[in-house]
């Protein structure tokens, strides 16, 4: 068992009420282990902090359309489409990958066996909760038609929901929504359920869902048990589905919205005067006088949130600028060409030095702004370029491979040396160093020694950072 679903599985049960010695018993370790396992959970709850700078995995091509492609096998389910024809629909909606990667997919998920019925199971106080998206096109009075994101989450007991207004569907977005939620409800579910949307499972396996790593640190802070549905069974969802029928119907039908400020504020209204008073179909009683029956079996918050901040590692250019979301950052002309930390929290940005040493802080530039230089007013000039020995020493710093090119691109290009080593520096903003080394030690070994093919060289056999995870 990996170490996070140990310590996710000890943290949920030990809140249930499950004893050390139990707990020992139960997973075959020792009790102190588990004492371990806990105080460690106990100080993460209070600070509040997530691990800096980490790595997430990469994706799979096919990853995006799994959703859409439970949703046609379970739509098409009396004359279900072939693994050709679902091919050729998932490939209109922007799918690069092969074929056989589908077939694949499609072995593990297909079944000849008749559909289930699904049965909405009621739960008890405080066990469960769920989450999801659902998206619409709203034709606002100010901006015209737009297409707006929605995430709901409702507690399976008494019903009561959470909605908000979301610019995207990103891990960030979906984590800092469920801290928002918490908040709301002044408690945490022991159970929580969700999709299999990436930002909460890796895969699935054996039957099982594999969750992200960084998902089930924030189930483990906020000790509640994670859980999905099972790939092409949406129905399995229908508590948190049917509320998207009643926000259709009650609040986005008859209203009109001047954008999407003047929707949140109508939707926060609309919850409290409206969602929460509403008699329920199936209870038979308001959402909000039984939330108040189930409020002392939620799990007490922590007190410190988990930190949702964005964390990526970026290059310095050779604007001395870090890039992000199409804008410029400007940092100190000695980190040029160094990898960098950087968190995005809300609207700020930091950036930290290689050694984590916090730099400086700015405001996100807004979407669509014509600055696109944050922190100076013109892109690079004399005053950011490297001195030749800060160049040197940047690039012997990166190994012996390295000094032995310094060494030959001077014998060989006497007068334009600095021009090639300002050049492969440039390149780590792009690519890996280790992919750099490789190129520069086929460079010696070919006696070709010009920064542009060098580059030539990683443009053919590396990826860019661009398309791989940091």
């Amino acid at each position: 068992m990996k170490d996070e679903n140990l310590m996710n599985n000890i943290v949920s049960l030990h809140q249930s009420g499950w004893g050390i010695r139990k707990l020992s018993r139960e997973f075959g370790i020792g009790r102190e282990r588990v004492r371990r396992i806990l105080d460690i959970n106990n100080r993460q709850r209070e600070s509040g902090n997530n691990e800096l700078g980490r790595v997430e995995k990469r994706a799979s091509k096919l990853d995006d359309y799994k959703g859409y492609i439970g949703e046609l096998l379970d739509r098409y389910h009396d004359n279900p489409p072939s693994g050709e024809r679902i091919y050729e629909m998932i490939k209109e909606k922007g799918y690069i990958g092969g074929i056989t990667i589908l077939r694949d997919y499609l072995t593990t998920i297909r079944s000849g066996k008749p559909k289930e019925v699904i049965i909405c199971v009621e739960t008890p106080a405080g066990q469960r909760g769920a989450h999801d998206w659902s998206d619409y096109t709203i034709d606002f009075t100010v901006e015209g038609p737009v297409v707006v994101t929605f995430f709901s989450f409702i507690l399976g007991y008494c019903r009561r929901q959470y909605i908000e207004l979301v610019k995207d569907k990103t891990q960030n977005t979906l984590l800092q929504c469920l801290v928002n939620t918490f908040n709301y409800f002044e408690g945490v579910p022991k159970e929580i359920k969700s999709d299999n949307q990436r930002a909460c499972v890796d895969k699935w396996e054996a039957g099982k869902p594999v969750f992200n790593k960084q998902y089930l640190e924030f189930a483990t802070h906020y000790c509640f048990r994670p859980l999905a549905i099972h790939p092409g069974k949406p129905r399995e969802n229908l508590k948190i589905e049917r509320p998207f029928f009643y926000l259709e119907t009650n609040f986005l039908n008859g209203r009109t919205f001047k954008d999407r400020g003047d929707m949140a504020s109508q939707l926060r209204q609309w919850l409290n005067g409206v969602n929460d008073l509403r008699v329920h179909r199936t209870t038979g009683r308001r959402p909000i006088d039984m939330f108040y029956e189930e409020l002392p079996s939620l799990t007490p918050l922590p007190p410190k949130a988990f930190d949702t901040s964005v964390i990526e590692y970026r290059v310095v250019n050779k604007e001395s600028c870090i890039e992000w979301g199409g804008y410029s950052y400007a940092v100190a002309k000695e980190y040029m060409y160094e990898l960098c930390p950087v968190r995005v929290s809300g609207d700020q940005i930091t950036i930290y030095s290689p050694a984590c040493l916090p730099l400086v802080t700015y405001k996100l530039a807004e979407k669509g702004s014509k600055e696109k230089y944050i922190g100076r007013s013109t892109p690079r000039d004399s005053s950011y370029r490297l001195k030749a020995e800060q160049i040197i020493t940047r690039i012997e710093s990166y190994g012996e491979v390295m000094k032995q090119y310094v060494t030959e691109l001077k014998k060989h290009h006497p007068t334009s040396y600095l021009h090639h080593l300002s050049h492969i520096l440039s390149l780590r903003v792009n690519y890996n160093v280790q992919d750099i080394l490789l190129a520069v030690a086929r460079a010696i070994k070919y006696k070709v020694f010009e920064a542009g093919s060098i580059e030539n060289f990683l443009n053919n056999h590396a990826d860019k950072r661009n398309e791989t995870k940091l």
